[in-house]
């Protein structure tokens, strides 16, 4: 089918697009040596090469239009060029100035693809890269070196992300540009994405209504994947991990090629750990969680367009630490036998641009089956559900010129959630959740130093549910709802660069998000506590300002930022103090109007007289509370880290040889909501050491690190851990390989 539609495209565009484009050019540093290996890429075609040993490159069949294209290499800034293409051969000669501090990136959440500079909406990129980001068996604690990015966890297999003090239904995950859709509104379900085949994360931090609708209003967190291999060559990666804490071991094995058209990838992994180990040394019962995942993808690109085809599996079995669990868990173990929870997800994407004169094309799909099962006693499937979710969307980019940009585009999706097989808990009913919207975006520059983004947005959004139970069973019965949910949303922003070091960004952003499924009918017990929904709940209204300041030299930067989050009806799940019958607590779905703000900073500087030496830290504070007084529940409380990183060319048998030390500090949380108990602070201290090792032709990655090296005993505000009481994970061992290999023609 996929050819048939690139034959069909192809044929169609021949006379826009039959003349031939190439990029040529030189790469070399500020000494006019050429630079080998650096990576020249293409986002918008998801194309790319590396420069020879003269630093020569070559990309062909280009589109004829205007393109980004990021050079880059390994202690060196990056460079960021836009080009033309009109037909014919173009000649671009690349120098890169040595740099310890790594500057913009392309992004690609913003809307356009553009630099992190030029985005009126400050996104962060964090780069999955062994060098900067710790070893660890729980992936959404990576994310929370992120200032402003925090985690809601149940140990090591169940994190949910929080983004200035919102979480869970109030931001929005993307795979790839794809709503990841995997009953994301529960703090007790997984992230649901590993680490590997992931390239970076881009992190919204505030509203993003405008361009992603509901359940954005308080920042998206998108999973970009991974590059295809350089034109012309095939190569992959194998990756073992081993954990201390959980006996842990990841496996995970990838390879890719590229041709000058065709590009494809297959990666497959699995992940095993043990109950965990909290401070001080006791494990925690049923602790324990496997995950077995695949991921394929296959595409095309030439100078009509390019076309992407993913496919996404992952299989989650989750340990339940709840009071049942543990009174039967006596040993540790790895193997998930009772109270458990199961997911399997599956996403298949197609992702297409096409290129019509002047004109710029987005037309993408995607469909996403969630299974849930949740296991009591062995062999007892308490709730089994299904989650189906098609999503479209199709964007048009108009002509640009130097100062100017226009986007229109459409949205939807579909959604059905299904109980099944008849299982003891009908937490959610059966129910068909449809959402369409419009929008419009404008960037235009000022005086070249003023930019300017704006647009607006209208959703409409319907939820129908069937009734569960018979209208005669007053205990069980749940009435059928029909909700139709119509708004609009919108921001404007600015970035001015008062000089090329220094620029400030504002930004304002009206949004909304919509009541969802679970908290508009929610009766059941969900592992340790009775929720309730509330079917009268109205949409939150969010009106957020942001301001932020970005410096840089060749050897710091500084960013500080602050925002004030305003939230008319902020809907959040809080305990009432009530118990069931059985003496499970009881949590209810409210409303009220309510205010979050607080700020991040962060300093990264490396010293001119001491090389090899960078030092980081990073400050970030929220407070949420009610228009009553009464604080917000799940509020992270304020957080500063330090890092201490030495890098090494060589040293000894190492090559690229690392060292780090990470300090991070929680201070005390005494905000608490009503039936929320306050938090002591703690410190932790990390350690990781790591390098290059050749044997033979093929360097190997080692790395070593210790996570918690005093065994610290304490407990994250955010973990619900603290409900069953429980540390946090103590001290923990791990080591790292990673084995590269390829056939490059």
């Amino acid at each position: 089918m996929i050819r048939i539609i690139i034959i069909s495209v192809m044929i169609l565009s021949y006379p826009i697009s039959n003349a031939q484009n190439k990029i040529i050019g030189k790469i070399t540093d500020q000494d006019n040596l050429p630079l080998m290996g650096a990576s020249i890429f293409v986002p918008d075609m998801n194309k790319g090469t590396v420069s020879n040993s003269q630093g020569m490159y070559e990309l062909s069949n280009l589109p004829n239009a205007k393109i980004k294209i990021q050079f880059s290499t390994v202690g060196f800034t990056y460079r960021i060029e836009t080009v033309e293409l009109n037909g014919r051969s173009l000649e671009l000669n690349i120098v890169l100035t040595q740099s310890a501090i790594e500057m913009e990136e392309i992004v690609v959440s913003g809307g356009y693809n553009s630099t992190q500079h030029e985005n009126a909406v400050k996104i962060d990129i964090l780069k999955l890269d062994p060098l900067t980001i710790m070893n660890t068996p729980n992936f959404a604690q990576i994310l929370t070196k992120v200032p402003g990015v925090d985690m809601i966890s149940k140990g090591n297999g169940v994190s949910k992300p929080v983004i200035r003090g919102l979480s869970m239904n109030d931001i929005l995950v993307l795979n790839n540009g794809v709503r990841f859709e995997n009953y994301q509104y529960s703090s007790h379900h997984p992230l649901g994405i590993d680490e590997f085949g992931i390239e970076s994360v881009e992190i919204i931090k505030g509203p993003a209504s405008l361009i992603y609708g509901s359940d954005a209003i308080g920042g998206v967190i998108n999973f970009i994947k991974e590059k295809p291999a350089p034109m012309g060559s095939i190569i992959g990666d194998y990756n073992m991990q081993l954990f201390s804490n959980t006996l842990g071991m990841t496996n995970n094995l990838g390879v890719k090629g590229a041709s000058n058209t065709f590009f494809g990838g297959l990666r497959v992994g699995q992940k095993t750990n043990s109950d965990f180990l909290q401070g001080g040394g006791a494990f925690v019962p049923n602790s324990r969680f496997n995950e077995l995942s695949m991921k394929a993808n296959a595409g095309f690109t030439d100078k009509i367009g390019t076309f992407k085809l993913f496919y996404d599996f992952n299989n989650q079995k989750l340990g339940l630490v709840e009071d049942e669990a543990v009174e039967q868990t006596t040993e540790r173990g790895r193997k998930n036998e009772i109270f458990y929870q199961e997911f399997n997800t599956h996403l298949f994407t197609s992702q297409n641009k096409l290129y019509l004169g002047n004109f710029k094309l987005d037309i993408n799909s995607a469909y996403q089956h969630t299974e849930l099962i949740h296991f009591g006693d062995a062999g007892v499937n308490e709730i089994q559900m299904k989650l189906a979710t098609l999503t479209y969307d199709a964007k048009l980019h108009f002509p640009s010129t130097n100062n100017s940009e226009y986007i229109i585009g459409v949205q939807g999706f579909n959604q059905t959630n299904t109980n099944l097989n008849d299982r003891e808990t009908i937490l959610l009913p059966d129910a068909i959740t449809n959402n369409y919207s419009a929008f419009g975006l404008l960037q235009h520059t000022f005086f070249t130093k003023l930019k300017i983004q704006t647009g607006v947005r209208f959703d409409n959004k319907s939820i129908s549910t069937r009734a569960i139970c018979l209208a005669t069973d007053l205990l069980t019965y749940r009435a059928p709802l029909n909700k139709l949910y119509d708004s609009f949303s919108g921001s404007l922003g600015a970035t001015y660069n008062l000089s090329d070091e220094m620029f400030f960004r504002a930004n304002f952003a009206a949004a909304y998000r919509t009541p969802n499924l679970a908290e508009l009918t929610s009766n059941g017990p969900h592992e340790l506590r009775y929720e309730i929904g509330n079917q009268h709940l109205v949409p939150a209204n969010s009106y957020e300002t942001d301001f932020s300041l970005h410096y840089h030299k060749d050897n710091f930067t500084f960013d500080i930022a602050g925002f004030h989050n305003l939230i008319h009806n902020f809907i959040y799940i809080s305990p009432t103090g009530e118990t069931t019958a059985s003496g499970m607590d009881i949590y209810k779905y409210k409303q009220a109007n309510s205010a979050l703000y607080g700020g991040e900073a962060g300093l990264h500087l490396h010293p001119n007289t001491i090389k090899w030496l960078h030092f980081e830290t990073t400050f970030s504070a929220v407070i949420g509370k009610q228009q009553n007084g009464n604080f917000l529940p799940f509020v992270p409380a304020h957080k500063l880290r330090f890092e201490l990183r030495g890098e090494k060319e060589k040293l000894m048998f190492l090559k690229k040889a690392y060292a780090a030390v990470n300090v991070g500090t929680a201070f005390n949380q005494n905000n608490a909501a009503p039936d929320e108990t306050t938090t002591a602070g703690y410190t932790v201290v990390d350690l990781k050491i790591g390098g290059n090792i050749k044997m033979k032709n093929q360097y190997v990655s080692l790395s070593l690190s210790v996570n918690n090296i005093f065994d610290t005993k304490y407990i994250d505000h955010l973990s619900t851990l603290k409900e069953v009481n429980f540390y946090n994970p103590g001290r923990n061992t791990s080591i790292n390989m990673r084995i590269p290999f390829g056939i490059t023609k």
